[in-house]
């Protein structure tokens, strides 16, 4: 269990970290308690630890111990921090830091710490790019990630394509926690990008890891490790939740934002409380929807501290929707009227700016040209306030005008009534170009189902000619024709059932062309371990036949000769990207691997000699890696 801010136990009063803190002797043994305590504010909140660090503080100065001192005004800076206060706590951060030759190295690697969160939350982020290149000078860190700041700029596919490629191969597979984690990351990516499905199964995954992560009974866990556990389950909770209320099931996001608010609730951490606004603003969504008006009243009524730009427009929207539905329109017209303000080109100007900003400094690594995107920043910043306004005065003028606009109003009743046999005309032929439309898409579609079923047919007649078949080597040739024209018919059944008949959505085509190889080979490829990963890749009719005819002779091998003895082991891995007008295709297996002699058979081969003129298609050229276990296949295509 979470350790709660009661100060009540069974036996009576619970000694808080604040209490602890004073109980100890000396400045050395009180730092250790203060960032090695699992959740100092258990009791205490950070107002009354400001307090205590004060007066130690001053005793210390007075008492001329200037190494004591230090330390203090190191907790001291991370108080500021947890309070919200980020430009007190970059002000004294950047004073000690100064000073860093006479600081130890667990003081300087705080301080870098506490200014990397601050510049976050003030949304700096070529001052935060400079703190983690001085971590990574100074040892603290291995390499400079960019990916939560990419997350916070609204480029999320883009957090998530650099979380995965630097964070997945250096978690172990039996480290529960860190798949959890893992996952928790990637599914809370998916949702920001508005893949609420896909972001659910990723959230599942972590949510499962963490479950097996607090069972294990074979490893004992701190307490450290156990309060951490729990704020990540609230934190995989509230995303659950919150993709629930994407999806409309309002039922089933609230009991899941409520438990992640209580439990978020008590940790320091400027992420979590940014996370229980959003928590919050989510639950008073779902109970609005749910009719349930006053408990989504008193979410809304909380007087949250450093609430973002974005929350405070959501809170608003919200405000105005319940009004609304209480029909208290007057209250409902000024919270409208407040996001019209805050919707103005100030936020999208700025947000533009930031990501030039970055953009900048992680191509170019130039300081001096980032210190000038910021000038630019503000001075656009400027002009966008200007903007407002100038438009205020606009709204002004209006009033005005619509009096004038009155006594015009039966000249452009007289051009309304003449107008009216114009749109009709417009309408109608509108009208005849959307039937045409339809017409020529159903056309289509049913081409490709005819298609579909022709090719279905000559399957039907190979598989015929194979039980009238005795010998062998024409058994195997048959049903590996058989696969083929499957194949080619699969690609023209995703046309016909998709509402775009230009591109097939290749993470479905794949799943369903395995699907199709796997009741080929029955005896074959069950308990293979599959990963796809080709999510949101579309390919059109010219690429997408190819490519399906190569994967299933690459999955049609792996099942016939990966795995000869047992496929209790054996994964396969398939990886489809396509980035602007580039592709990248990857094929690995863990199997027994090509023979000694596949080159020379290469020219005999009839997959491999198909595979090369299906490459050959696609403008590439087929590379084969032989690895210690398996084997991999690869290629670049236009």
């Amino acid at each position: 269990m979470l350790l709660n801010a009661s100060a009540q136990d069974v036996e009576g009063e619970e000694i808080s970290v604040l209490t602890e803190f004073q109980n100890t002797n000396g400045s050395e043994g009180r730092f250790e308690v203060f960032f090695n305590a699992v959740n100092r504010y258990n009791i205490n909140s950070a107002y009354d630890w400001l307090d205590t660090i004060k007066i130690y503080l001053s005793n210390s100065q007075k008492a001329n111990d200037s190494i004591a001192a230090q330390r203090y005004r190191v907790m001291q800076t991370q108080v500021y921090n947890d309070l919200g206060e980020f430009d007190k706590s970059i002000a004294l951060a950047k004073e000690l830091y100064a000073k860093k030759d006479s600081l130890d190295s667990s003081s300087r690697k705080i301080i870098l710490e506490v200014l990397d969160d601050n510049y976050a939350n003030l949304q700096l982020y070529d001052k935060q790019i400079e703190i983690r290149k001085e971590k990574r000078e100074l040892g603290y860190t291995d390499n400079v990630a960019f990916y939560d700041i990419y997350s916070n700029l609204g480029l999320h596919r883009k957090a998530r394509n650099q979380y995965i490629m630097e964070v997945k191969p250096t978690i172990a597979d039996n480290d529960s926690y860190g798949l959890a984690k893992y996952h928790s990351k990637v599914g809370n990516y998916l949702r920001l990008d508005d893949s609420a499905p896909t972001a659910l199964s990723e959230l599942k995954k972590a949510k499962a890891y963490l479950d097996v992560f607090l069972n294990d009974i074979s490893k004992e866990k701190t307490e450290e490790q156990l309060f951490e556990s729990d704020l990540l389950k609230a934190e995989i909770e509230g995303n659950i939740g919150k993709c629930h209320v994407l999806l409309s099931e309002y039922e089933e996001a609230v009991p899941l934002l409520e438990n992640s608010i209580e439990v978020l609730n008590s940790s320091s951490r400027n992420s979590h409380k940014s996370e229980v606004i959003e928590n919050t603003l989510n639950l008073a969504d779902a109970n609005l929807q749910l009719e349930r008006y006053t408990s989504a009243k008193q979410s809304l009524d909380i007087d949250f501290e450093n609430i973002s730009m974005l929350q405070r427009i959501k809170r608003n929207s919200l405000l105005a929707a319940y009004y609304d539905k209480v029909e208290s329109f007057r209250n409902a017209a000024t919270y409208y009227k407040r996001n019209e303000r805050i919707k103005d080109s100030l936020t999208q100007k700025q947000s533009s700016i930031i990501k030039q900003q970055l953009v900048t400094i992680v191509a170019n690594e130039d300081l001096e040209n980032s210190q000038r995107l910021i000038d630019e920043q503000k001075r656009i910043n400027e002009l966008a306030r200007s903007e407002m306004k100038a438009k205020d005065e606009r709204i002004n003028l209006v009033f005005i005008s619509l009096i004038f606009t009155l006594l015009g109003f039966a000249g452009l009743v007289y051009a309304y009534l003449k107008s009216i046999k114009n749109q009709r005309l417009i309408a109608e032929q509108k009208h005849i170009i959307e039937n045409a439309l339809v017409e020529k898409d159903s056309l289509l579609k049913e081409i490709h189902h005819r298609v579909k079923n022709n090719l279905q047919m000559v399957s039907s007649l190979l598989s015929l000619q194979t039980k009238n078949t005795r010998s062998k080597s024409a058994i195997e040739a048959l049903e590996e024709g058989k696969s083929r024209v499957k194949a080619m018919a699969l690609i023209h059944q995703k046309l016909y059932q998709n509402d775009d008949l230009s591109v097939i959505e290749m993470q479905g085509y794949i799943e369903s062309l395995i699907n199709s190889v796997q009741s080929v080979y029955k005896k074959g490829g069950h308990n293979i371990s599959i990963t796809i990963d080709a999510e949101g890749t579309e390919l059109d009719i010219d690429r997408a036949i190819p490519f399906g005819l190569i994967l299933n002779e690459l999955v049609s091998n792996s099942f016939k000769y990966a795995f000869p003895e047992n496929d209790d082991n054996g994964k396969i891995y398939i990886h489809l990207r396509k980035n602007g007008e580039q592709g990248y295709f990857e094929y690995t297996d863990n199997g027994v691997g090509l023979p000694d002699d596949a080159d020379e058979r290469a020219h005999s081969s009839m997959g491999i000699r198909l595979m090369n003129r299906l490459v050959n298609q696609l403008q590439s050229k087929l590379n084969i890696d032989k690895e210690n276990e398996g084997v991999r296949f690869w290629f670049n295509f236009s």
